[in-house]
């Protein structure tokens, strides 16, 4: 009997220990920092504030800045000091001034134009965290993409005070995503271009947990019900590709030469991509008297209610 029991201890023993090697291995607990990562002092750490002169030192050399910095939402750190000084001024973001106001130089001072997008950024994460968009911001898009808080933000030279932004959307979004601009030119688009709606309505610019940065996923498409609530249901009789794909799967969201900003020109094709008898196809086929003559091309003209109805399983009303 015991040595029954000692061979089972032994066993399980052997396979806690290769569950771990293998977990150890196949998931490692720490990923790579990116190799641009800023080594930023920790705020957290004791400070000596002898080390901290105050913003009014800082004006004596620098007045355009300092009067751009109590232009900006940024002087209110001042009346904050629960933080200690580190979080403070001119010197919450420049670090400590006292061996820079003795011997102005470059190197005894913190400075943001020799510094990369994902550098800069985190000496303003150390501040900027309290939203769940900024939190989110080391995962996202533009971060991977070198892009940081001073690509698009100026605390110094904003031209839009609104968030201290370098220039006005959808200009400042379109300095990247040229590609996107040319949609809203095309005959039907979103308005973004006469300013009824902004990219950041759709897309979270700080980032989130979604593809392409979107503010909700395509099975829950939040984003485009904030308008068009009257495609947004229940219904009893729901059309799949809404609650699988989502608008997206029929609209292309930024513009489109075909109305309605459909994907295709006509309406038929759109339908047949799906609505074609196929081995591997849970949509249901055409019916066969449906022959695409001229007056079976617009297949929303009978089946009206094609995003959802509570009357037909063919959406006829």
């Amino acid at each position: 009997m015991r040595s029954q029991i000692s061979k089972t201890i032994l066993s399980i023993a052997l396979i806690v220990l290769a569950l771990s090697f293998y977990s150890s291995s196949a998931y490692p607990q720490e990923k790579a920092k990116p190799k641009d990562a800023a080594k930023v002092p920790a705020k957290t750490a004791a400070v000596d504030p002898s080390q901290y002169v105050g913003a009014e030192t800082c004006n004596t050399c620098h007045d355009d800045q300092y009067k751009s910095y109590h232009a900006g939402p940024h002087w209110q750190t001042m009346k904050d000091s629960r933080r200690g000084v580190a979080f403070q001024g001119c010197e919450g973001c420049h670090g400590p001034g006292k061996a820079h106001s003795e011997a102005p130089s470059k190197d005894n001072i913190v400075t943001f134009t020799d510094k990369n997008g994902i550098q800069a950024s985190a000496y303003c994460l150390n501040c900027h965290q309290q939203t769940s968009d900024q939190s989110n911001f080391q995962r996202s898009a533009h971060h991977r993409s070198n892009v940081g808080c001073t690509n698009c933000h100026s605390v110094h030279a904003a031209k839009v005070s609104d968030a201290l932004l370098k220039q006005s959307t959808p200009n400042l979004c379109f300095t990247c995503h040229m590609e996107v601009k040319s949609s809203f030119s095309k005959p039907f688009h979103h308005r973004v271009n006469e300013g009824l709606i902004k990219c950041t309505d759709c897309h979270d610019q700080h980032g989130g947990f979604l593809s392409r940065q979107l503010r909700s996923s395509a099975s829950n498409d939040q984003v485009c019900f904030k308008c068009h609530a009257e495609k947004a249901g229940p219904f009893t009789f729901e059309h799949a590709p809404i609650k699988n794909e989502g608008c997206a799967s029929c609209h292309t969201p930024h513009g489109s030469a075909n109305p309605r900003m459909l994907k295709r020109a006509s309406v038929n094709l759109l339908c047949l991509e799906c609505h074609t008898l196929t081995t591997d196809s849970s949509a249901p086929a055409i019916p066969t008297f449906h022959n695409q003559a001229t007056k079976y091309t617009a297949c929303t003209m009978c089946h009206a209610q094609i995003h959802g109805s509570n009357a037909s399983s063919y959406f006829f009303q």
